[in-house]
């Protein structure tokens, strides 16, 4: 299960802030987790629980906003809206799709007391 690694080191991002940052305590982890990203947001979000606890995010909110898929289409140039990998175009039918976004996984921001 790679989504404990996962958490464990979006809790290493948010010590390492709080460092910088002197806070103390963090309320909310926001997090962008794309559609097509292949981790399952309930384990991260266990995985996150688990791994926060002694730490400046024991107790905080892991805030999951997940951005669907976009390719961009070689066989009619377009950038569509994709919902998995092997999926067909839904312009042209075509298989030919690079991704464009949708995989990502990053901190977008901390809400801290």
């Amino acid at each position: 299960m790679h989504e404990v690694a996962l958490a464990q080191s979006i809790v290493d991002l948010v010590e390492d802030q709080a460092r910088r940052d002197s806070f103390t305590r963090v309320s909310t982890v926001h997090i962008s987790l794309g559609a097509l990203s292949r981790v399952d947001p309930q384990a991260l979000d266990f995985g996150f629980e688990v791994a926060a606890r002694g730490t400046v995010a024991e107790g905080a909110k892991l805030a999951i906003d997940r951005p669907g898929g976009m390719g961009f289409c070689t066989a009619c140039s377009k950038n569509v809206a994709v919902d998995g990998y092997g999926d067909a175009c839904p312009a042209c039918g075509g298989y030919a799709w690079l991704l464009i976004r949708g995989d990502e996984m990053r901190v977008v921001d901390l809400e801290v007391e």
